[in-house]
């Protein structure tokens, strides 16, 4: 759902200078494709309503939000929700 702000791909990988956060990850994103970022954040900064995030498995919004950390090497899925009728 996010690949045509994304440049078309599916999935990255990132090197970024350990510990880094959901928050540090998606502004790395955001240098390359600001409407990734739009899509995914409001103008808070807060991860949109209908976007879930899910380090290793598990949703940020259950740990500690754009501040949970992510160990080297663990993936990180940001998902859209789709909804329709």
């Amino acid at each position: 759902m996010l690949a045509d702000v994304s440049g078309g791909r599916t999935s990255m990988s990132l090197d970024l200078p350990a510990p880094v956060t959901v928050g540090a990850l998606l502004d790395a994103l955001a240098a390359d494709h600001p409407v990734f970022d739009r899509r995914v954040r409001d103008e808070t900064g807060a991860l949109r309503r209908f976007v879930n995030v899910y380090v290793g498995g598990d949703e940020v919004r259950r740990l500690s939000g754009l501040a949970t950390e992510v160990p080297a090497g663990v993936e990180v899925m940001v998902v859209q929700s789709v909804a329709g009728g």
